[in-house]
């Protein structure tokens, strides 16, 4: 969409807006409709390339605020206002909106229009969809292509990424595409539950008899894996001592259940998962370097969350949200609002997709039980809640001091140089970090060091 296809409504109130908008965007082709007393019905032009332009001498109007053109259609709203609007139990929290002051420039007008028809086109973006797998990212998009290389094979894969990237899904993927093992079982072991005494019991297995209370012979893990894969997840929670029992049986692919004397042949696909640096934790003795390497054949990285961008965020929230909502309800209540899909946009999830996924999960049965986007208040609170939480993985370090207590460890050139950057590119961290020359997940992990905030000032030495 360009700003040439663009409609603008605009509630002026006593601001006497209207005007100065329909001059800004003269010779853009852009339609400014002046909306007071215009009662809109879904029929009411294209609202999907339409924003609104709203004074805050309007908030007072409950028809708007409450069951107003964001909550009804999802038309983004920019508020003209001298200050942030007031919270009130009417409107919607500041956080939500875009604003400019009452004596916006043209430049100002337009830099604000174009931030928001790109979030707009990041919500439309085409999604990719693998199996339930969505990616927009072109590392999703490899990362897909690389298992789907590998999958149809027999060696060993070892995956990595951060908690909750989906290092499970990843791994089920491998074995659905594998035409040797997929059609055997797929057993999950989570390596970090393993209780002290019971791992030859676990995964070798034990005959009827061989201990008190084993009234019946059992499979271990190895030999339930059979024909099939095993995944090994958190793999490097495993101690050493337990490390050297299952590199044995890995080498000599065989296994023999405590009590009995007859080995069992193995012939299965090992894939493991961890979100822990392996190769430092071989350095540092934490972790063997023989089974390292035999896990290690072929090696996965699932980006974070935050490195695949804004597109896959919003399309993963979007997917579980219609499927929590039920298509019969989304279709009733119509697309979410854009101020939901801004809110959970601008926000960092350290629990990457298992984090977005119980927001868009309370978001979307708060939706289904009163079939309203909005309705008394519930999504913006389960936001506003969100958002707290998220601002607060900013800060770094135990204590969470205060900016000035930190600055003097601080590099206060590279602050502001980042401070700077954000500025210039509207403070959206994807552009900030390809302006910068560095990843997404690298400005995070910077702006939690220096504690940056959105719009914050650059501050003197």
């Amino acid at each position: 969409m360009n700003l040439d296809e663009l409609v603008i409504y605009v509630w002026e109130g006593q601001a006497d807006i209207a005007e100065r908008v329909e001059r800004c965007m003269l010779n853009l082709g852009v339609d400014v409709i002046r909306a007071d007393g215009l009662s809109l019905s879904a029929d009411t032009g294209e609202l999907g390339n339409a924003i609104a332009v709203v004074s805050v001498t309007v908030l007072e109007g409950a028809r708007f605020t409450r069951q107003g053109v964001e909550g009804t259609f999802g038309m983004p709203v920019l508020w003209v206002s001298a200050n942030q609007r007031e919270a009130s139990p009417g409107s919607y929290a500041a956080e939500y909106s875009h604003v400019l002051p009452f004596d916006f420039t043209g430049a100002e007008l337009r830099a604000m229009l174009v931030r928001i028809l790109r979030r707009m086109q990041s919500n439309q973006r085409q999604v990719q969809r693998s199996g339930d797998i969505i990616a927009v990212a072109e590392s999703m998009q490899r990362l897909l292509r690389d298992v789907d290389t590998f999958a149809d094979c027999e060696h060993s894969v070892l995956i990595s990424g951060e908690t909750g990237v989906g290092k499970e899904r990843i791994a089920e993927r491998l074995h659905e595409h594998n035409s040797c093992y997929g059609q055997g079982p797929f057993v999950v072991v989570n390596c970090g539950a393993i209780p002290d005494g019971l791992f030859e019991s676990l995964f070798f297995g034990h005959a009827k008899g061989s201990f008190t209370g084993a009234v019946t012979a059992h499979k271990g893990f190895l030999e339930q894996a059979n024909g099939g894969t095993l995944f090994l997840d958190e793999i490097a929670d495993l101690p050493l001592y337990q490390q050297v029992k299952l590199l044995r049986v890995l080498e000599e692919r065989s296994v023999t259940r405590l009590g009995s004397a007859a080995p069992v042949r193995l012939d299965f696909r090992l894939v493991a998962a961890t979100n822990k640096p392996l190769r430092e934790l071989v350095h540092e003795g934490k972790f063997r370097a023989d089974l390292f390497f035999r896990l290690a054949v072929i090696e996965l990285q699932i980006p974070s969350l935050e490195e695949r961008g804004e597109p896959d965020k919003l399309a993963i929230f979007h997917s579980i949200l219609r499927k929590v909502v039920g298509e019969d309800i989304m279709t009733e209540l119509g697309e979410p609002p854009f101020f939901i899909m801004d809110a959970v946009a601008q926000m960092y999830f350290p629990g990457n997709v298992r984090e977005l996924r119980n927001l868009a999960e309370r978001i979307g049965v708060a939706a289904r039980q009163t079939r309203d986007w909005t309705a008394d208040g519930a999504t913006e609170r389960i936001l506003k809640y969100a958002q707290s939480l998220s601002a607060n993985t900013l800060p770094v370090d135990a204590g969470n001091e205060p900016l000035l207590a930190n600055r003097s460890n601080w590099d206060m050139d590279e602050r502001n140089r980042i401070i700077a950057a954000l500025g210039s590119n509207d403070w959206k961290r994807q552009n900030t970090a390809q302006h910068l020359g560095i990843s997404r997940k690298v400005l995070w992990e910077k702006m939690r060091k220096y504690q940056i905030s959105d719009g914050e000032p650059e501050v003197p030495r």
